[in-house]
């Protein structure tokens, strides 16, 4: 039986990068699972399904010695044939209603809603665990379109019952002022998987959620 995370969205939430290497994306996974990691969303664009399927096997795996939910991006089918946690939903793959209804009641089911308040609401009415807006800040991972205002976390908190996670270009630096908006999860690629000192950093922002 999957333990129940659904209630306990808070804290660091890291993303994966697209590394082909699986023994370096564990070894880089565990290292900020030890340091304060509270989520995990396995995301590679580029792998094929048997290497996804692999990966997010392997993940999966490491996630459950740490008590861990495990997120898969998108690939809705790859998460119910290992039986994950959860999945995020973006804003071109299959409607937040449908992936509810696929993955059922008791699984995370996260949506990215860019810049857009109507998008959260949205996928609260649909069955969202919680709500993800970004970029906030240049992101070296994503090219993103747009800039996200701070002012949407605390309007979103307000008006929608449901956790928001802020993702896009986040640091330790830039992050404060979005968990003083309210954001209850920040969410990062680079800022863990592509920096030097990365136990210290990881530790440095999941500690913006430890009081």
């Amino acid at each position: 039986m999957k333990p129940d995370y659904a209630n306990h969205l808070r804290g660091l939430y890291i993303v994966t990068p697209d590394w082909d290497d699986t023994a370096q994306l564990l070894t880089a996974t565990e290292l900020a699972l030890q340091n304060g990691a509270a989520l995990v969303q396995y995301r590679h664009k580029t792998a094929d399904p048997a290497q996804r399927r692999d990966q997010a096997s392997a993940l999966l795996a490491l996630c459950r010695q740490y008590e861990v939910p495990l997120i898969i991006n998108d690939h809705v089918d790859l998460c119910l044939e290992i039986d994950a946690d959860g999945i995020h939903v973006g804003g071109t793959d299959a409607s937040i209603a449908e992936v509810r209804q696929a993955v059922g009641p008791d699984r995370i089911v996260g949506a990215s809603c860019y810049g857009t308040l109507e998008l959260a609401h949205a996928a609260h009415r649909d069955g969202a665990s919680y709500v993800a807006f970004g970029g906030f800040y240049p992101s070296r991972v994503k090219k993103y379109d747009f800039r996200t205002a701070p002012e949407i976390i605390a309007q979103s908190k307000r008006e929608i019952a449901l956790p928001v996670v802020v993702i896009g270009g986040i640091t330790l630096e830039n992050a404060p002022p979005l968990v003083a908006q309210g954001a209850d999860m920040v969410a990062v690629i680079s800022s863990v998987y592509l920096v030097p000192v990365a136990e210290r950093k990881t530790r440095e922002l999941a500690d913006l959620y430890r009081s």
